[in-house]
């Protein structure tokens, strides 16, 4: 009624749809998803990049009553396999690029167990209706979904919830550690996170959206839905780098957008690349970006701003299906020099509006640590869109879900005299090195700081004397000249020169890429398998 006319999903020259079309296409997408005999509570599974249709099936699934299961689309096919068989999916559409990793993924489905019918989404809309996809020497079924938006009836009596507590999503965890758990989240919980996201990041009417942040990590942190709320035009981005992103916010007047570090990062320095062909100046409109995901070097904040971005930082995990905790800004900080700004908005802030309560408790005594901006402890969470559990896995659950409702993330921080939070690890990052606790995001801060640097991890390394050392795994930035480079030494020297001794890197590894998730998060865990034989 209030945006039916507005643009709903804009992608490249091929597709640009209003909210009253787009509605229409997922009623008759329920309507045949419903028709395929999927019912109420059974899983549906997405493999896909943020094509348009990925925005449409965050709707279809759910109206059809089944629960949405988007897939990390740059697992291989063993690991997409035990996903669809943890979950039970019922249903699978994949991308037609994504197409050859779900078929070996079906084909190492057990000869017992039922292998879900596949939908295919084919950007050029060149398949028929039906086919066949041979697998292992069997014919499955595979159809096409434009087919089945067609045949769809789009006055389809969409499936309501019965209970806000029935589930929405099933999200498997994709973050630093090397094993997924199926994070069920409910209807309650989702519309929660979703309208508490545009309160706490100030989402005016009908902005313009584009999608840098994959749609498959915690339905692109709820914004699939939120957007809906606020008339947005959604952006769809197929590929994810800077040349990309800067044409499309030229291109289509972008006003927000999404994503971890790593894509800041990729921003900032984007116009200093050889081959980027410019030298980019600022852009034309501030265009406004949350960023998460990990804690953002300073550096990189002040960078990026400088380029026009406005960055407003937040903090959450699967589990809590998005971000619950905001870098609230005071109009006062915006009169401090640009590092210490870099270093207020570097925190990840206070509670969001619509959720309960943050903490953090020291790990021995269970209480809350001193606001001094240096005692350690866990975060804890607690409010109403926290997860069901994990999905078969009541143990897991019980670890981090106590009974009176809070959520042990694991992360360790401290909390400033002002009550802003800090996220200075996860709890296994952490370095002990000679009794000391050393922040691996602290000396990384630092190391991006560096003319010549470009990413930087650091991780702890076996020592007979200290238990621990911090190692430091470096990329260089591809502008920098041989007479630039700096060695392992001028490394070591220049991280002397701001932080303690016990806390800079014994060992410095230059490397030509870091290991990450497919959601930009560094993979401490292969890096610190690499340390151990340094």
């Amino acid at each position: 009624m209030v945006y039916g006319d507005s643009p709903a999903i804009l992608y490249s020259d091929t597709c640009c749809r209003t909210w009253s079309q787009t509605n229409t296409r997922c009623l008759q997408l329920a309507s045949s998803i419903a028709s395929l005999g999927i019912t109420r509570g059974d899983v549906v599974s997405v493999v896909a990049p943020n094509v348009p249709a990925m925005v449409e099936l965050h709707f279809a699934v759910p109206m059809s009553g089944a629960v949405l299961n988007t897939v990390n689309l740059r697992l291989d096919a063993t690991a997409i396999s035990n996903l669809l068989r943890h979950g039970e999916s019922r249903l699978v559409f994949v991308n037609s690029g994504s197409l050859s990793v779900v078929r070996d993924a079906l084909a190492l489905f057990p000869a017992n167990f039922r292998r879900p019918p596949v939908v295919v989404i084919d950007e050029g809309d060149q398949l028929n209706t039906e086919k066949s996809l041979k697998i292992n020497g069997d014919h499955d079924q595979f159809l096409n979904y434009e087919a089945l938006i067609e045949l769809g009836n789009p006055n389809f009596k969409w499936i309501r919830p019965l209970s806000e507590w029935d589930p929405i999503t099933l999200n498997y965890t994709s973050g630093t550690t090397c094993s997924s758990k199926g994070v069920v989240q409910s209807h309650r919980g989702a519309m929660l996170i979703a309208v508490d996201s545009l309160l706490h990041w100030s989402v005016p009417p009908r902005p313009t959206f584009l999608w840098t942040l994959p749609m498959f990590h915690a339905n692109g942190w709820s914004f699939a839905w939120g957007m809906a709320a606020v008339g947005a035009a959604n952006v769809c981005l197929r590929s994810i780098d800077a040349a990309a992103i800067y044409d499309a916010i030229q291109r289509f007047g972008v006003t927000h957008m999404c994503g971890a570090p790593v894509v800041l990062n990729m921003l900032a320095n984007h116009h200093l690349r050889r081959d980027s062909g410019e030298n980019r100046k600022q852009l034309e409109s501030p265009v406004h970006i949350l960023t998460a995901g990990a804690p953002p070097p300073a550096a990189v904040l002040a960078r990026v701003e400088a380029l026009g971005f406005v960055v407003s930082h937040g903090y959450g995990l699967t589990e809590t299906g998005g971000l619950v905790v905001t870098c609230a800004w005071k109009p006062e900080w915006d009169k401090l020099p640009a590092p210490e700004r870099a270093r207020h908005k570097a925190r990840q802030g206070v509670r969001s509006i619509m959720f309960a309560e943050m903490d953090v408790l020291d790990p021995s005594t269970g209480t809350s640590v001193a606001k001094d901006g240096s005692t350690l402890g866990e975060v804890v969470l607690r409010g109403g869109s926290l997860m069901l559990g994990y999905l078969k896995d009541p143990d897991e659950t019980a670890k981090c879900m106590t009974k009176d409702g809070w959520f042990y993330t694991g992360d360790v921080g401290v909390v400033h005299p002002d009550g802003y939070l800090e996220v200075k690890d996860r709890s296994k990052d952490i370095i002990i090195c000679g009794g000391e606790n050393v922040s691996s995001v602290e000396v990384e801060a630092v190391l991006y700081t560096h003319p010549a640097v470009e990413e930087a991890a650091v991780v702890a390394r076996p020592s007979n004397f200290w238990g621990e050392t911090p190692c430091a795994f470096v990329r260089l930035k591809e502008t920098t000249t041989e007479a630039e480079k700096p060695t392992k030494k001028e490394i070591r020297e220049f991280c002397k020169e701001r932080l303690p001794l016990y806390m800079v890197p014994r060992m410095v590894v230059f490397v030509e890429d870091l290991p990450k998730t497919s959601t930009g998060k560094l993979q401490k865990f292969l890096l610190r398998d690499m340390a151990k034989y340094l």
